[in-house]
């Protein structure tokens, strides 16, 4: 991974998916975060990674939805095509112009113990940002916190299936909070019509939470959905954790910024957790 100091992953897209300037980064996202719904305990959520001005309402209201643990696995998909087909981190630490963020060692080896497919490569997130625009939000959301980053870049039910059951085990099993944060964007480069009549297949599935569903509407209808892969290992972790509720939070397009209906990407944010909210 890009790496100005030993051990540190440096941000790739500062100034860039978001600002570069720690104090315009914390206003902007102070400001997203606005309260739409009662907030829950959430075992994974899953929010949108385009540049802030498209889809930073969205991933702030998101956020804003739910009170997170200070302990996550982040999931994303692999939009360089490099590394290994599900990789992660096993420590170091990560930066933005708001600070470092360590990645949590204990943690990252009980995933890899209970995964042996999951493979410590900086390569995939060397360029991948995914993982990183969603550090700002909880940098301001939660101050100190710890995470483990995992690229996923297999789209395989089996080898999904397989993640998402080492997940559960490893939350489960972890002693303390955790929770999952699945980095996805909708339907891309359709009309407004179009992606919404996408988008709802894929959304259906995740609120009756069935990865099995969304991993195969997603490819019989072609939906470009990013996230779809991880957001699949999240969903069988979430349902072996006894998730039994998934709610959609939010839904816009980019053309809502632009003005163009013609050609969008759509972003959702959803919230899975157990229990009465």
């Amino acid at each position: 991974m890009s790496q100005g100091l030993e051990g540190v992953r440096m941000p790739a897209v500062a100034g860039a998916f978001y600002p570069g300037h720690p104090d315009q980064l914390r206003t902007a996202v102070e400001r997203f975060l606005v309260r739409m719904a009662e907030p829950v305990t959430p075992l994974a959520i899953i929010v949108p990674h385009a540049g802030y001005i498209y889809s930073g309402s969205t991933a702030g209201k998101t956020y804003a939805s739910v009170n997170l643990p200070k302990t996550l696995v982040i999931l994303c998909p692999n939009h360089t095509g490099l590394g290994a087909p599900l990789a992660f981190a096993w420590g170091g630490r990560w930066r933005t112009p708001l600070g470092d963020v360590d990645v949590d060692e204990a943690l990252a080896r009980a995933l890899g113990a209970a995964c042996p497919a999951l493979r410590d490569d900086a390569l995939a997130h060397e360029r991948e940002h995914a993982v990183e625009v969603q550090l700002p939000f909880l940098q301001v959301m939660l101050g100190d916190f710890t995470f483990v980053p995992i690229v996923v870049g297999t789209h395989a039910l089996s080898d999904l299936e397989s993640l998402g059951k080492a997940m559960a085990e490893v939350v489960a099993g972890a002693g303390r909070p955790v929770a999952m944060v699945v980095s996805s964007d909708m339907n891309h480069y359709e009309d407004v019509k179009t992606n919404r009549d996408k988008d709802s297949a894929a959304l259906d599935a995740v609120i009756r939470l069935d990865p099995a569903a969304l991993h195969r509407v997603v490819r019989e209808r072609r939906i470009s959905m990013c996230g779809y892969a991880p957001a699949v290992a999240a969903l069988y972790a979430c349902r072996d954790l006894g998730a039994d509720r998934a709610e959609l939070v939010d839904y816009t397009h980019s053309g809502m910024v632009t003005g163009d209906v013609a050609e969008v990407v759509s972003y959702a944010g959803a919230r899975i957790f157990k229990g009465v909210a």
